[in-house]
């Protein structure tokens, strides 16, 4: 682990003369302990399948401590995660889920814990961090999906100096996915596994007014490929109701040495909805050109509108219609209880460019390969009583894929968190 936290931190205690400069790194700092327990399931639909399902159970505990900043012009501070998984049901012929960590024999472990500090340092409204870090920005989206947060070890500034501007500068050079206790290098999902030495990201994102944001990213895994992102996202409301337009695209080629091969994909993926008193109604398209599937880190999620719970949806060429409605129940006098409803079908992928066996069969009979999905989410969080804040949350997909296994997915998630 990086030691910059640490000798920030003693920088801090070296310059610091009086103890009132520490009044606002203590008086305003927090901290949270969230108790996560998650049953994964996915059972594979296909004969031949690799592995014929999934299925874990595991009790997750995240705990975050914040400091505030110290007083001055520049204000330092230090943040600490601890993250610990345990093991209640699991096996080496059912892991491979997320959730729990385990060896080359795919020995489960019956727990594992891991820790990061991240120090950081505010000057007006720009905002400095090292250490462990978990983006959410449309090139390096930190996952989160299972009993515990990827985490990546870098350096972070995001300004807001400039009115309706915000600057965002990324550098990092290792990851610790969710069920892994150590950093590791840096690769590209769905490529040939080459590692990168770091990957920098810059972001522009203006608000050209309070409803309308337009974004250009750019962002490059050092050597393997370079990735652009050009974003429009609006929120309009209406004198009944609201509009949302969401229009994305991404363009990824191969930089450096290319020593990941071709990287040749552009992909557009939209939203747009309407809303209306805790109804959310709308759908999107979504299309990928080029030889090659869609480009991200490893590990991370993708940004894209069609990505569900068994499918990413970034297979090279793909096209992809899709639909999704949103209820908040509290318009029927049900506050905390959600409910989501999604269906994803996607066609035109290209299975030449696929080395899975379903592809090879559809390359030998000539035809396209296609895949739908359909995701039903419901969540509620208790709102009094003594277990306020229990949130519970089951989420259900069936997936059915011509070039790749096919799957039904049930999660189901507990959670519960303490503020202190």
């Amino acid at each position: 682990m990086s030691k910059s936290p640490v000798v920030v931190l003693v920088g801090i205690s070296t310059l610091t003369s009086t103890p009132l400069v520490f009044a606002d790194f203590i008086n305003d700092a927090k901290g949270s302990l969230e108790l996560r327990n998650f049953y994964y399931n996915r059972d594979y639909r296909n004969e031949g399948a690799a592995q014929n399902k999934r299925d874990e159970w595991a009790q997750g505990f995240i705990l975050n401590l914040q400091s505030g900043f110290t007083e001055g012009t520049i204000g330092f501070g230090l943040d600490a995660q601890g993250l610990f998984g345990l093991k209640l049901d699991s096996s080496s012929d059912r892991t491979g889920s997320g959730l729990l960590a385990y060896n080359r024999q795919r020995n489960v472990e019956d727990e594992y814990g891991k820790y990061t500090l991240t120090a950081k340092a505010r000057m007006g409204k720009s905002d400095l961090r090292i250490g462990g870090l978990s983006p959410l920005m449309p090139l390096l989206w930190s996952n989160n999906s299972r009993l515990l947060p990827q985490v990546f070890r870098g350096g972070s500034l995001v300004s807001n100096d400039v009115d309706s501007l915000t600057v965002s500068a990324i550098r990092v050079n290792a990851v610790r996915q969710r069920n892994s206790t150590d950093f590791e290098s840096l690769t590209a999902f769905g490529y040939r596994a080459a590692e990168a030495d770091h990957f920098d990201y810059l972001a522009l994102d203006y608000k050209v007014l309070p409803t309308l944001t337009l974004s250009y990213h750019v962002a490059e895994l050092e050597d393997l490929y370079r990735s652009n992102f050009y974003g429009l996202k609006l929120n309009q409301p209406l004198p009944t109701g609201a509009i949302i337009s969401d229009v994305r695209v991404f363009d990824a080629r191969e930089s450096g040495n290319e020593s990941l091969g071709e990287v040749d994909n552009r992909t557009l993926s939209s939203y747009f909805a309407y809303s209306l008193k805790g109804h959310t109604i709308g759908g999107g398209y979504q299309k990928a050109w080029g030889d090659t599937p869609f480009a991200f880190v490893n590990g991370s999620d993708t940004y894209l509108f069609a990505e569900s719970l068994v499918s990413t949806f970034t297979a090279p060429n793909e096209r992809i219609w899709f639909a999704r409605y949103d209820y908040d129940f509290a318009s029927a006098g049900i506050p905390g209880l959600t409910l989501t409803l999604r269906y994803v079908k996607g066609d035109d992928v290209d299975p030449t460019l696929l080395s899975t066996r379903q592809a090879a069969a559809l390359r030998a009979e000539g035809q396209d390969g296609e895949e739908w999905e359909r995701v039903t989410d419901i969540a509620y969080v208790i709102q009094s009583g003594p277990i306020k804040g229990l949130g519970v949350q089951w989420r259900n997909s069936t997936n059915r894929s011509t070039y790749a296994d096919s799957a039904n997915e049930n999660r189901l998630i507990l959670r519960y968190t303490m503020s202190f």
